[in-house]
């Protein structure tokens, strides 16, 4: 059985502005001789991520996989700092992502490009259990390629959702925002929803959520949002305000 430890919990956010927030679940899974990361953030998480897993104790050469739902800048952007680790990915997400034009729609191209290349990339199919006790389950629609995980878990078995549910309103409406094929992803929750329903003890990882499972139907939370921005405001010396966005 594997340990789970959030290292950084996903927010179910979008900037008004600026574009998407990339706020997305960062996972660490310890057990069956292995150190995994399920996703890894983009850019704006290398110092947390880096000082959440200092605080578990682990180093970068000790993580000896990396998980990718699919190929989004922040889910997959991290890889590079683990030296030591497989990196296991999606094959029709990469066969995709491989052949999409430079601006295509949230892909980190030159990320892709050294996935393709990188001798400790592991492609997976549909079905596959690349890892102990860690089943993909293919869930396209917000990408192409894009997979879950079920695994087993010293807490319960456990269902990483990535951007198949990002959210507790996707899982429940079974519509999806943010996709490449709404039809798909409809299909891809029902799936989720399906493995939920028949398990109560299941508990939903979403890349962009707390902690959820279904019983009786019901949305049942394990975990609690927490977000913030801290704002330098005009005039001022100092970070004056904290905005608490729950």
């Amino acid at each position: 059985m594997y340990e789970l430890s959030i290292l950084i919990q996903g927010f179910p956010g979008r900037s008004v502005f600026h574009g998407g927030l990339g706020w997305s679940t960062v996972a660490l899974l310890r057990g069956h001789g292995e150190t995994i990361l399920v996703d890894t953030g983009g850019y704006g998480y290398r110092v947390p991520l880096l000082a959440a897993l200092e605080e578990h104790g682990v180093a970068r050469s000790d993580v000896t996989a990396v998980v990718l739902t699919h190929c989004h800048w922040d889910h997959a952007c991290n890889f590079p700092l683990f030296p030591n680790a497989k990196i296991i990915v999606p094959r029709p997400e990469l066969d995709w992502a491989a052949v999409q034009p430079i601006g295509t729609w949230e892909l980190p191209e030159f990320h892709v490009e050294k996935l393709l290349t990188a001798n400790n990339v592991v492609r997976i199919e549909d079905g596959d259990e690349p890892l102990p006790d860690l089943k993909a389950i293919a869930t396209p629609g917000h990408t192409p390629g894009h997979f879950a995980y079920q695994i087993g878990s010293t807490t319960g078995p456990l269902l990483f959702s990535g951007d198949a549910a990002k959210n507790q309103l996707e899982l429940i409406s079974g519509v999806a925002d943010m996709t490449l094929d709404a039809e798909e992803s409809r299909r891809s929750i029902e799936t989720l929803r399906g493995l939920l329903l028949a398990d109560p003890g299941l508990v939903l990882v979403p890349g962009h959520d707390r902690q959820l499972s279904l019983r009786d139907g019901q949305v049942v939370d394990h975990t609690k949002l927490q977000a913030g921005v801290r704002v330098w405001r005009p005039g001022t010396t100092g970070p004056t305000t904290t905005v608490d966005l729950i």
